[in-house]
């Protein structure tokens, strides 16, 4: 497998040593060391080979590189599954990892969880849950795709950036992409190559909902960004190809997110089910939504068996986008808040809940749900206690992490002057994050300043390939 590495043209390590792999980080870089200590990144090898490598970059103590050659080769290693990943001129860096095998992917991503809960947090979990794991391949629902036309080589491209460079890949295929959507790539480019607005639609953004009924993809929603607007013949293109691709939905945004609109009326509207519990979640493609959702199902499912909702139990959802947990919720607690800071998702949240509302065959009418918009990066103890006590709280932040919530929650602890009105803390928080650093601090707190302990932990592989690292913990109140 070695004879597809491909040297880069930069400086030779001048004494063409072997180095052995010692670990991987979360760049999917080999970690190695010199005899003098001096720490070695090396893109492209994997942990326990033994590799030659080209140096690209040096600081003081340490020094980063792509390998050129391997003596001795990983048992982990494995022949990546799309023709345009690896460290090739032009190679797609929209994927880290595959060529390490998928379960030692998610090997690398507990230890990284793990690692960050110790140095940052100085938290360990009382157990580590096993991962949740899914689809490796076409699991990609999300995605924002740029579009270049390239006058020199007379094609457009449309797709993800090339590793490490500005110029977009060559894309002619994504295995991450549903298998719909990687086999409309190149008819999309042909489409955009053929319309007068081709220099000036810079991105399509897809979203992919369910069919009805059905966890089987259904719409394929493309929002097309034009920077001019479309000519009539532009528009009869979009249609004809729409027309021609089952599922296919265009919408057209000419600025901003809010000035998106649906290209056609009619069709299936954009859906996911959470068949477990009978939920249906409409929403827009420039809503924020999980990129995956064969994990986001079983993400939900045991983020509610963690934090074992009983029927007389009031909860709170923090940060609660569409109401992605919030609806679950609702099918089992007294009553459920929903908290977040964008308006508009909490007037999608509360359509949502109309829509959703009425009892079914497979579970009874959701509970009293209320949506409200909130800052949740300037919450205060005070803040907190006036949206009163909640048996439990699930909590599941951007990438910023929940900081002012669990910094409110440790000054709730340790000044119970503060706790006006009978405030009392929840007993269990499960926390889902997408960050494992903003995880560990924000665990660092609630264990350490506001009495929790941390119960449960573990990985969530809803980026297959890629470093990005979902997790999922448990805090109980001691």
């Amino acid at each position: 497998m070695t004879e597809s590495i491909e040297e880069k043209k930069v400086p030779t390590n001048p004494g063409e040593e072997w180095l052995k792999v010692e670990s991987l980080d979360l760049d999917a870089q080999g970690v190695s060391h010199k005899a003098d200590g001096m720490v070695i990144f090396i893109e492209g090898a994997l942990p326990f080979e033994e590799v030659q490598f080209n140096v690209h970059r040096r600081k003081n103590n340490w020094e980063q590189g792509t390998v050129t050659q391997i003596r001795r080769e990983s048992s982990q290693r494995v022949r990546p599954g799309c023709p345009h990943f690896g460290l090739h001129t032009g190679a797609c860096g929209g994927c880290k990892m595959q060529h390490l095998d998928a379960a030692a992917q998610v090997a690398v991503k507990q230890r990284a969880m793990e690692d960050n809960l110790w140095h940052l947090g100085k938290v360990r979990p009382d157990n580590v849950l096993r991962p949740l794991e899914g689809p490796a391949w076409h699991y990609r629902y999300r995605a924002r795709l740029s579009v270049r036309h390239v006058v020199k080589k007379g094609t457009v491209l449309i797709g993800f950036h090339e590793r490490k460079s500005r110029y977009l890949a060559d894309m002619q295929v994504c295995p991450v992409l549903p298998k719909q959507v990687s086999e409309m790539l190149m008819p999309l480019r042909a489409l955009i190559g053929s319309m007068d607005a081709r220099e000036t639609c810079p991105q399509i953004e897809l979203a992919c909902g369910d069919a009805p009924g059905s966890t089987a993809l259904g719409t394929i929603a493309l929002v097309l960004r034009h920077l001019q607007p479309l000519s009539g013949a532009d528009i009869d293109r979009l249609k004809a190809f729409a027309a021609k691709n089952e599922g296919v939905q265009w919408w057209l945004q000419a600025k901003g997110p809010e000035t998106v609109k649906l290209l056609e009326e009619g069709g299936t509207p954009l859906a996911y089910r959470l068949p477990e519990f009978g939920v249906t979640m409409p929403f827009k493609p420039t809503d924020f939504t999980q990129v995956n959702p064969h994990i986001n199902r079983a993400l939900v499912g045991k983020a509610l068996r963690l934090l074992d909702v009983q029927s007389d139990e009031r909860v709170i959802d923090w940060f609660c986008g569409l109401g992605n947990f919030t609806l679950p919720l609702a099918s089992q607690a007294r009553e459920v808040l929903g908290i977040e800071g964008s308006d508009t998702l909490v007037a999608r949240a509360t359509d949502n809940l109309k829509k959703n509302e009425p009892a079914t065959s497979a579970r009874r009418a959701l509970s009293p749900t209320t949506f409200v918009a909130r800052n949740l990066f300037e919450m205060t103890p005070a803040m907190l206690v006036a949206d009163g006590s909640a048996d439990k709280w699930l909590v599941d932040p951007p990438r910023e992490g929940a900081f002012a919530l669990a910094k409110a929650m440790a000054d709730l602890h340790q000044q119970p002057e503060l706790r006006t009105d009978g405030w009392t803390p929840p007993k269990r928080i499960v926390y889902v994050s997408c960050n494992p650093s903003t995880l560990a601090r924000d665990a660092g707190l609630l264990v350490h300043q506001a009495g929790y302990r941390c119960t449960f932990a573990g990985v969530v592989n809803m980026f297959p390939h890629t470093a990005h690292v979902e997790s999922i913990a448990v805090f109980d109140l001691e």
